[in-house]
């Protein structure tokens, strides 16, 4: 790290300014590959995932405008070196031999592992709290840190099924299957015969840089490639020229409302595809869906063509279109894509041979004139979220668990950001499916769908319609019993969220099971669940009937040792709530029984946050009215707390200011009274 950091320096960075706009230039530049590699596409895809996460922490960054602390600008340029290596491993992905690529499976595999495992070393040593960022870009850059830490070596089995196969005919020396070697390279994008040419030359390509390093045997293996690929040219296109002659002479028409024929010998096997994922106006799979304006939504060609030809209403519904926007419908085509990948479909977009260039290029040029949004750029967004959620929530009531599992993570994201997303996604029927879907055997589902529920709540009104559909017995079983950490960690940030209205914090509390599965969370969680757990601790004590239920499922020595436990790093948390315990009789007790509770108090006046310091007097000052001179005898007898208490009567906050003075002028009054002996 520090040679990094050294080159870094050397090379003009300051730690405000170059450094943050590399980061977002080499993090976008990873961000926009689109047309990933077929070998490795998963490993692609979810390193690209990773970097679009820290991209957003790099933009809310350099929005703030604040000088970065010192300790993170190691962690900063350790993660641009990171970023930079993934860029370069990626485009050589992209750019060098596929059947190379299938080849080197676990090679490369690893080498994405240990990429993320990097990533994962850069990000524990992030000062995250000492950074001015939104509580999203705090949530996605935590969600990435634990990711990293969990993740495992991925070889795609399939990939590996295919490297097996493809070995198995480079080693038939009398007889090789073309029609395998044919199969095997078209899961890979190798398909038409300029892929096959464009192979043979990366190939190529790649023996000459293997022979610089004196890898013989590679070299030859290689050249066995180069040779597979070649006589695979002329022995499986040979008949093929004329069927694509034509195929190009073919109308449009025929191209949008062709049968569904799979007798061809020259076209792949598609497999079935799903209802919901065909074009209404072509029946083919959806490449580029988007939606029109009276909510339906088609393949861009097709619907593109129907507008073109001059009509104005939608083909499924007869409705008129009040305009001729094609809003992209992200969540579908992420679907769509999935199930390409997970089914060997190319994703490629569709190409339209036209009988001239000049008449495809002035279609073109009439689409995009006609396709002028004639609303606003804002209604057009609103429409564009509502479709998506409204498809989204029909996913979650119809869908296959597969289905259900990545309908439930796309409404995550998309209540993520925007109170005005939030509000569509439970207008949109969200919330009823949301709730049955806790209940879910499948961990990941429960995940998502707990963690929607936690990003829709921060909408006011969704807080409403989420206690009112009895959302919050379900939220509290994953609190309670949920198939992973993270999922009860998000359920205790719902009944967090929900608790900001005083009447929930009544109806949450009278749960049986509510208040005592917060405790073990507070217990049982990681860092982040114990502050999530304290923050709804925290808002249910303020009810005061809450406090009895709170102490009597064991809450106070689980704070009391929070306050002792660097590691969690919640103390200002948990004195927080041990100062709102203490207005209860039975929290006073159990609070003043402590042997460790007033060493520690004195500590936290002196080395304490503001916040802390603050929450400390109020313990110091209800103990001293409750044991008076017994506490206060405790008090003066440690040289540290007097000074303690005088500093901040002069220089803490006005809070703490006022509470100081209240406890020395009782400290003083405890002085000035007759001992009297027992």
């Amino acid at each position: 790290m520090e040679e990094a950091l050294s080159a870094m320096i050397s090379s003009g960075f300051s730690p405000t300014g170059s450094l943050m706009d590399s980061l977002i230039h080499i993090s976008n530049e990873v961000a926009s590959i689109e047309k990933f590699p077929c070998a490795h596409a998963k490993n692609v895809s979810s390193m690209i995932r990773r970097v679009k996460l820290l991209s957003s922490l790099f933009g809310d960054i350099q929005e703030t405008d604040t000088p970065l602390p010192p300790s993170s600008i190691l962690c900063f340029t350790e993660l641009f070196s990171v970023i930079r290596r993934v860029k370069l491993l990626i485009q050589e992905c992209k750019d060098g031999s596929s059947l190379w690529g299938l080849i080197q499976l676990e090679f490369i595999s690893n080498k994405f592992y240990v990429l993320v495992k990097e990533m994962g070393s850069a990000l524990n040593i992030l000062p995250l709290s000492l950074l001015n960022i939104t509580a999203d870009a705090r949530e996605q850059v935590e969600l990435l840190h634990r990711q990293t830490k969990r993740v495992e070596l991925f070889i795609d089995p399939r990939e590996l099924q295919r490297r097996e196969q493809l070995l198995q005919e480079m080693a038939n020396k009398g007889y090789v299957d073309f029609g395998k070697v044919q199969q095997i390279l078209s899961s890979i994008g190798v398909r038409t015969p300029s892929d096959y040419y464009g192979e043979v030359s990366k190939l190529e390509a790649e023996a000459q840089k293997q022979a610089g390093t004196g890898g013989l045997i590679v070299v030859s293996h290689i050249n066995n490639l180069i040779t597979l690929v070649t006589y695979s040219i002329s022995t499986i296109f040979r008949d093929a020229e004329n069927e694509r002659e034509k195929e190009e002479c073919k109308p449009l028409s025929a191209f949008l409302y062709k049968n569904n024929d799979t007798s061809s010998s020259s076209q792949p096997v598609m497999p079935n595809i799903p209802d919901e994922f065909r074009c209404p106006i072509s029946l083919d799979l959806m490449k580029d869906p988007v939606i029109v304006s009276s909510g339906h939504t088609y393949d861009r060609i097709s619907i593109a063509q129907w507008i073109n030809s001059g009509h104005h209403t939608c083909p499924k519904s007869g409705q008129r279109l009040i305009h001729t926007a094609l809003i992209p419908n992200y969540a579908l085509k992420s679907l769509v894509q999935q199930w390409c990948h997970e089914n060997n479909v190319p994703v490629n977009e569709p190409t339209i041979s036209f009988s001239s260039a000049s008449e495809g290029n002035n279609s073109k040029n009439n689409l995009c004139e006609k396709a002028v949004d004639h609303i606003s750029a804002n209604k057009a967004a609103a429409d564009a979220v509502k479709m998506t959620a409204e498809f989204l929530v029909g996913k979650l009531a119809t869908g296959s668990p597969d289905i259900q599992r990545q309908a439930a993570y796309e409404l995550r994201l998309l209540a993520k950001t925007g109170m005005n997303n939030r509000r569509i996604i439970a207008e949109a029927g969200a919330i009823p499916f949301l709730t049955t879907l806790l209940g879910s055997d499948d961990p990941r589902i429960q995940e998502h769908a707990v963690t929607a529920f936690f990003n829709l709540s921060i909408f006011d009104n969704n807080k409403l319609l989420i206690m009112a559909s009895g959302a919050v017995d379900n939220i509290v079983e994953v609190l309670e019993l949920g198939k992973t950490m993270e999922a009860r960690e998000n359920a205790a940030a719902a009944i967090f969220s929900l608790t900001m209205v005083d009447d929930f914090k009544v109806t949450i509390g009278a749960r049986p099971r509510a208040i005592p599965a917060v405790v073990g969370l507070l217990r049982e969680g990681t860092s982040i669940g114990k502050r999530d757990a304290a923050a709804a601790l925290f808002n249910l004590a303020v009810y005061n009937p809450n406090k009895v239920n709170i102490i009597y499922a064991g809450a106070i020595p689980v704070l009391i040792d929070l306050l002792m436990d660097d590691r969690a790093g919640i103390t200002d948390d948990a004195l927080a709530v041990l100062a709102l315990l203490l207005g209860c009789s039975q929290g006073l007790e159990q609070i003043k029984d402590s042997k460790v509770m007033l060493p520690l108090l004195i500590d936290l006046l002196r080395f304490g946050s503001p916040k802390g310091k603050e929450n400390s007097i109020t313990l110091l000052l209800g103990l001293c009215k409750e044991e008076g001179e017994l506490v206060a005898r405790r008090l003066l007898a440690n040289p540290r707390s007097i000074p303690s208490l005088q500093s901040l009567a002069v220089d803490g906050s006005l809070r703490a200011r006022r509470k100081a003075d209240a406890l020395l002028r009782l400290l003083n009054r405890c002085c000035s009274q007759p001992h009297h002996s027992v």
